[in-house]
C-alpha cells in the first residue's frame, strides 16, 4: 500500500525546490520522479535504470527534502570520491567511508553522521559489518538505505558480492528507513532476490525503459577487424571508445592508429593514476578523437556527445556490453554501437570463459600464495586491508592475470577475500624494536624525538602490528611540516626501527576472515558450479545477441531486461537490412497484385509472369499470405482476399 506524505510529516523544501538549489535543473526526466515519489511515500522500490540515466539524484534529492541520514551503499570506491566531492562543490554534506581509510578517519567520518549533519554517508558493504559501523547506526536517525549496483546482493547476479547479504542487517537498527536499490541490469530471477534478501514488505519495481532509440546496434562478422574499425572511425564524425579486452590490446591497437594517422590513445588500470587522469581529461574535452580501452574505462564517464562505441571483441555478457556501449550518444543524437567479430570468435570466447573458473584446487594454492605475499600469518589478518600489485603479484608466482582475477573473484563470492579497486591507501608503520631502545637513538636531533613521541600518543600498537597513520596530522600535532616527517619516517625505515609502507594509491585486498589454512579453506562445489552454469548462460545470451540474424538489436537486449513489450528501434542493423529487403520486395508485391487483378494463378505461373530469382518471390508469397493480402485456395490458387 502507498504510505501518503501527511501534513505532520510534510518536508519543508519540495522535490522540485531542491532539485532546483543545489543542482540548478526545472525538470525531472519522469522515471526518475517517479522513484523520488515512491520514496517520498516511504515505499521500499526497486529501481531498474539504464547507464546514465541519472539514478544519483534519485536517492540525493531525498536525502535532501527528507529529515535523517541516506546511507549509500556502494562497492565502488572512485564512483564514492567522486559524487562526495561534487555533493560538497554544491554545499551538500556528505562522507565516504571505505577499506582505503584508517580507523581513524572511518571512526570521525562516522562520528559526524552520528552527531554532526551530514546528510549522506557513502559507505562500502564490506564496512557494515565492522563493529564501528553498526555500534554507531543504532545512533543514526537514517531515513533512507540507497544500494547501488543492487544486483550485487543476487547469487543469480553477474557480480554476486556476499558482502552486499549484510546490507538487510540494517533493518534492526534503522526499522523505520525506506530501502531504495538501484541497477542498471537485472534480469527477471535477479529483481526478484533482490526484493527478497533486502526484505521488501511488497514487491515493487519501477522500470525505466532500457530502449535507446538514438543510439544504432550493429555486429559485423568479418575477417578483417582494423579494415572495419577504419571504415567506421572515418565514415562516423565525433569522438569514439574502442574496447579491447587486454592491455596489450590496447597499447598496440592506440599505436597502430596512431601510426595510420588516427588521434587517438589508451587507457588501462596499468597507467599511473595521474597519467589515467590526464588522459581521460584529454579525451573528454576534444584534444583526444579515440580512446582505446579495457573496460578499465567508463568509470564516472559522463561525455554526452560519444558518436561511436566499437567492440573488438565479445564481452562475457549482455549486461557488461549494454552498459559500455551506451556510453555512446547520451545527448539524444543519433550514435553507433558496433561489435566486431571473426567466425572463430565464439570459440575463443568460451575458452576464455572457461578459463575463468580454475579448478578449486587451484584457486586454494592462488589464496596460499596471495596471503604470502602480502605476508599475513594463518589466524591473522581478519577484517585487515592490504596494498596488492596484482601484476607484481603474477610475475612472482608465474601465473596468469585472468587466473588470478577469476580465483580471486571466487574466493570473494565464497566470502574469504575482496579485491577492492584502487584507492588511495594511507601510510602504515609499525616498530621493530622496543619501546625502550627508541630513547636511545641519536639521530635527527629534536625533530625526530618530537615525532616518535607524537606518533605513541596517537597510536596503540604500533609495536604489535601495522598501523595506518595520516602524516599531515602528526605534521599538524607535533608542530612539524609534512615533508620532515615523510624524511624522518625513511631514516627510521632504512636504520629498521620500523616497517614502513608510505601512502599510495593502488588496489587492495580486503580479508573478511583470518587468514585460513589450506586444508580448512572450504569452496563448495554445488555453489562453484551454480556460477558456472549462471555465467554459461549469460554467455549464451552474448553469443546468441552476435550471431542472430533475424530479430532486431534492441529487443533482444529489452527483453533480456525483461521488458516483453518492446518493438523493434528501426535504426539497428538487422532492422535496416529488413527495410532494405521489404523495400526489394516492394515491386515483387506490387507485380503480383497486379496480375491477380486480372484473375487467379498458381505460383508456379506468377514467377513465370515475374521472372527474377525464383526464391525471392516465393518468399514474397509467402509474406503476402501470412499478412492476409492474398489467399492459397484448395485447388492451389492465388488470389486477392477482398
Amino acid at each position: 500500500m502507498n504510505r501518503r506524505i501527511t501534513e505532520q510529516n510534510r518536508p519543508s523544501i519540495t522535490i522540485d525546490e531542491a532539485l532546483k538549489k543545489w543542482w540548478g535543473y526545472d525538470n525531472f526526466r519522469p522515471v526518475q520522479r517517479d522513484i523520488i515519489e515512491s520514496v517520498m511515500a516511504k515505499r521500499d522500490t526497486l529501481a531498474l535504470m539504464p547507464t546514465g540515466g541519472g539514478k544519483s539524484l534519485t536517492y540525493q534529492i531525498p536525502a535532501m527534502v527528507m529529515e535523517g541520514l541516506c546511507i549509500v551503499v556502494t562497492p565502488l570506491i572512485a564512483l564514492m570520491k567522486d559524487q562526495v566531492d561534487g555533493l560538497r562543490s554544491r554545499g551538500i554534506p556528505a562522507v565516504a567511508v571505505h577499506s582505503g581509510m584508517d580507523s581513524r578517519r572511518i571512526e570521525i567520518a562516522l562520528d559526524n553522521c552520528t552527531y554532526g549533519d551530514v546528510k549522506l554517508l557513502y559507505i562500502a558493504p564490506e564496512r557494515l559489518a565492522t563493529d564501528a559501523f553498526r555500534v554507531r547506526l543504532r545512533r543514526m536517525n537514517v531515513a533512507l538505505v540507497a544500494i547501488d549496483e543492487a544486483h550485487c546482493i543476487s547469487q543469480w547476479g553477474y557480480d554476486f558480492r556476499p558482502s552486499y547479504l549484510r546490507i538487510a542487517e540494517i533493518r534492526r537498527e534503522a526499522p523505520n528507513a525506506t530501502f531504495l536499490a538501484l541497477t542498471a541490469s537485472a534480469t527477471e530471477r535477479v529483481a526478484e532476490d533482490i526484493m527478497h534478501h533486502l526484505g521488501f514488505s511488497e514487491r515493487h519495481i519501477i522500470r525505466s525503459s532500457f530502449a535507446r532509440p538514438n543510439l544504432s546496434y550493429a555486429v559485423r562478422i568479418v575477417d578483417d577487424k582494423y579494415g572495419q574499425l577504419l571504415r567506421i572511425i572515418e565514415n562516423v564524425e565525433g569522438t569514439g571508445i574502442v574496447y579491447m579486452r587486454s592491455r596489450e590490446g590496447c597499447e598496440e591497437m592506440a599505436e597502430r592508429l596512431q601510426h595510420d594517422g588516427i588521434n587517438a590513445k589508451f587507457y588501462h588500470a596499468g597507467l599511473p593514476n595521474l597519467e589515467r587522469a590526464m588522459r581521460q581529461e584529454e579525451w573528454s574535452s576534444g584534444k583526444v578523437r579515440i580512446i582505446v580501452a579495457t573496460n578499465a574505462f567508463g568509470m564516472g564517464i559522463d561525455k554526452s556527445d560519444v558518436r561511436f562505441v566499437v567492440h573488438y571483441a565479445m564481452c562475457d555478457s549482455l549486461e557488461a556490453y549494454y552498459q559500455e556501449a551506451g556510453r555512446a550518444g547520451r545527448d539524444g543524437r543519433r550514435s553507433y554501437a558496433a561489435l566486431l567479430a571473426t567466425k572463430d570468435d565464439a570459440a575463443r570466447v568460451e575458452r576464455l570463459f572457461k578459463a575463468e573458473f580454475p579448478p578449486i584446487a587451484e584457486i586454494k594454492s592462488i589464496y596460499e600464495s596471495v596471503c604470502n605475499y602480502l605476508q599475513i600469518a594463518t589466524g591473522e589478518g581478519e577484517d585487515g586491508s592490504f596494498v596488492f600489485n596484482i601484476f607484481e603479484f603474477c610475475h612472482l608466482y608465474h601465473l596468469s592475470l585472468n587466473k588470478v582475477t577469476s580465483a580471486l573473484k571466487i574466493l570473494e563470492q565464497n566470502n574469504y577475500m575482496t579485491l577492492l579497486d584502487e584507492c588511495d591507501n594511507p601510510a602504515k608503520l609499525m616498530f621493530c624494536c622496543s619501546r625502550d631502545s627508541l630513547y636511545k637513538l641519536n639521530v635527527g636531533g629534536n625533530d625526530m624525538d618530537l615525532m616518535l613521541r607524537t606518533i605513541l600518543r596517537m597510536y596503540n600498537g604500533v609495536f604489535s602490528h601495522f598501523r595506518s597513520i595520516d602524516e599531515l596530522h602528526i605534521a599538524a600535532t607535533s608542530g612539524l611540516k609534512r615533508e620532515r616527517v615523510h624524511d624522518l619516517l625513511k631514516i627510521l625505515w632504512r636504520m629498521h626501527v620500523i616497517r614502513y609502507i608510505p601512502a599510495v594509491h593502488s588496489p587492495m585486498i580486503h580479508l573478511n576472515c583470518e587468514r585460513l589454512p589450506i586444508a580448512d579453506l572450504y569452496i563448495a562445489p554445488e555453489t562453484y558450479r551454480n556460477r558456472y552454469d549462471m555465467a554459461e548462460e549469460r554467455y549464451k545470451n552474448m553469443l546468441h545477441y552476435t550471431l542472430q540474424i533475424e530479430e532486431c538489436r534492441s529487443v533482444v537486449i529489452e527483453r533480456y531486461f525483461g521488458d516483453k513489450e518492446s518493438k523493434p528501434c528501426g535504426v539497428c542493423d538487422i532492422c535496416l537490412q529488413h527495410k532494405r529487403r521489404e523495400r526489394n520486395e516492394q515491386p515483387i508485391e506490387e507485380r503480383i497484385i497486379e496480375l491477380l487483378t486480372k484473375g487467379e494463378l498458381s505460383v508456379k505461373e506468377c514467377i513465370a509472369a515475374i521472372g527474377g530469382e525464383e526464391q525471392r518471390v516465393v518468399a514474397v508469397v509467402d509474406k503476402m499470405v501470412r499478412e492476409s493480402k492474398i489467399s492459397l485456395s484448395s485447388d492451389s490458387k492465388l488470389k486477392i482476399i477482398e
